[in-house]
């Protein structure tokens, strides 16, 4: 093998990590993000619950917004395999 070859053989290895490591990441935060958006919608929810239902609307636009966000992460991550 020449020298070039192993090259192409660690940087075609290095991004099949890349992708692994960014798809998990994206889904960690996605979980993070929408474990928190759950959070404080039943904390305002407990001290406001005449307005349950303007919240529960404003939390799911924002899981839905988190869930677009992490979507887009994992189709870059797995473009990485392919480019």
């Amino acid at each position: 093998m020449t020298l070039l070859s192993i090259l192409f053989l660690a940087a075609d290895g290095l991004a099949k990590l890349g992708a692994g490591v960014g798809a998990g990441l994206a889904a960690i935060g996605a979980g993070i993000g929408i474990g928190q958006i759950g959070k404080d919608a039943m904390s305002a929810i407990a001290r406001q619950p005449e307005v349950v239902g303007e919240i529960r609307s404003n939390m799911i636009v924002m899981a839905a917004l988190v869930e677009g966000v992490a979507l887009f992460a994992v189709v870059v991550a797995i473009l990485a395999l392919f480019v």
